[in-house]
């Protein structure tokens, strides 16, 4: 009887229902010629349940996880920093503004990272490079610190000095709040050419770089005013008094010299070529001149009175127009 000729799938079936390992070379089954029809591959079964993963070890008996580890701090830099000026040791202990910019190799407008206005200020920084800049009054500085992890500290110097200023008449002390100060830098021949400070009181103290200022004093707020160069010098204070050659009068419109002042009246004070120096309304209003020669004007019920007085320095007084018929 021929022998009979069994498909390679029966053929494998029945070597897997025999128990015969299906491995080995002596085994293997046929592969099936090309372009042999095929069955379709059985449907997938859906997962079922997570349970332990086969392929990953097995934790320990007895061993507890814990969380996982945290993350690490990113480093810091704590930056201390003090100012002194340039004749003295001991440090600045106040009217300073510190400021940390970053620092921009490549140019362009730093950005301010940190502030404060302590004498002594603590900056935490990342470790890196920065410009420390101070300012103490008109005067700033700025130095380049490199920051590594941890505690560093620096001292800025500061090339500066003040002027603190008062005005007198004769040897008696204008009282300060009838006083104002300006400040000019002088550039080339005009002493006023730029503004640094107005609105100075009297004995206030302006810190200033190294230098020769010009200073302009107005008592009261008409024409007394007195003017002055004064330097300043690294690490000092320089006192000024300017003198003023003026005087404060009372301004009267009466109707017999001694006599009670009318209420209500115009009162205009005018140089000898007519130019207007000040104005005022009142029974007896007060105004600082400059010493010289004016002329009074008063209006009063729509009557026009005159009266010339001549200002001494030092000596205050009334200044009476009477009012009398032409």
């Amino acid at each position: 009887m021929p022998a009979r000729v069994l498909p390679a799938r029966v053929l494998a079936a029945g070597i897997l229902a025999s128990g015969i390992p299906a491995c080995g070379p002596a085994f293997a089954a046929p592969a099936l010629a090309q372009g042999a029809p095929t069955q379709d591959a059985p449907a997938q079964t859906a997962p079922g349940p997570a349970g332990p993963n086969p392929a990953l070890p097995a934790k320990p008996q007895g061993v507890t996880q814990g969380p996982p580890p945290a993350a690490v701090a990113a480093p810091e830099a704590a930056l201390s920093l003090r100012a002194v000026l340039t004749t003295e040791a001991k440090p600045i202990r106040g009217g300073l503004t510190w400021r940390i910019y970053e620092d921009r190799p490549e140019g362009g407008r730093p950005v301010v990272l940190a502030r404060s206005e302590e004498a002594q200020p603590t900056f935490r920084l990342s470790p890196g490079s920065y410009l420390a800049n101070v300012t103490y009054g008109f005067v700033s500085t700025t130095k380049r610190v490199t920051l590594a992890p941890g505690a560093a500290s620096d001292q800025l110097t500061v090339n500066a000095g003040a002027l603190r200023l008062a005005g007198a008449v004769g040897d008696a002390r204008i009282a300060p709040g009838q006083l104002a100060f300006s400040v000019f830098v002088p550039i080339g021949n005009n002493p006023e050419g730029r503004l640094i400070r107005d609105g100075v009181k009297a004995g206030e103290i302006i810190r200033l770089p190294e230098g020769t200022y010009h200073v302009v004093s107005t008592w009261g707020d008409s024409n007394a005013i007195q003017r002055a160069d004064l330097k300043v010098e690294n690490g000092r204070i320089t006192d000024a008094t300017l003198n003023h050659r003026a005087a404060t009068v009372t301004l009267k419109l009466v109707a017999v010299p001694g006599t009670e002042a009318f209420a209500g009246t115009a009162f205009s004070v005018l140089t000898p070529g007519g130019d207007t120096i000040r104005e005022a309304i009142g029974a007896f209003p007060q105004v600082t001149l400059a010493e010289g020669e004016y002329q009074l004007i008063a209006r009063h019920d729509g009557k026009v009175y005159t009266q010339d007085f001549k200002v001494e320095s030092g000596v205050d007084r009334d200044i009476e127009a009477v009012a009398k018929e032409p």
